[in-house]
């Protein structure tokens, strides 16, 4: 597992050699735009978040926090696997699965804004 956490921070670190994500040139290259896309997403997912805790009570807050640690659950075991001591992560899984829970969050924040929250939907 350290050898993974490495791995992904000397990729973050390191200068970008992908100079197109059209046409890789290899597969490090396409593992770090794909990363790129990852992290946008992830950055967009958590702007909804806390757009929608701002229309919410601290009840609410509570119950989309609890749902948000299941989904965060839900998304791991479908996109990473451990395999003989090593653990590997679909970029892919994880950026579709985080697209997914955007559309949802802004969904909701759309209702709130148009007709208040609904309890139900959180």
């Amino acid at each position: 597992m350290k050898n993974v956490l490495l791995f992904i921070a000397i990729l973050i670190s390191s200068p970008v050699f992908a100079d197109n994500c059209d046409k890789p040139r290899d597969d490090f290259d396409g593992l770090y735009c794909l990363n790129k896309v990852y992290q946008e997403s992830d950055k967009e997912l958590n702007t909804a978040y806390v757009e929608l805790r701002s229309f919410l009570t601290n009840q609410e807050k509570n119950r989309l926090k609890t749902t948000q640690v299941s989904w965060i659950k839900r998304r791991n075991r479908a996109c990473s696997v451990h395999k003989n001591g090593q653990f590997f992560v679909s970029l892919q899984c994880t950026t579709s699965m985080t697209v997914a829970r955007t559309n949802q969050l802004q969904d909701r924040i759309r209702e709130c804004k148009a007709i208040g929250c609904q309890k139900s939907k959180l």
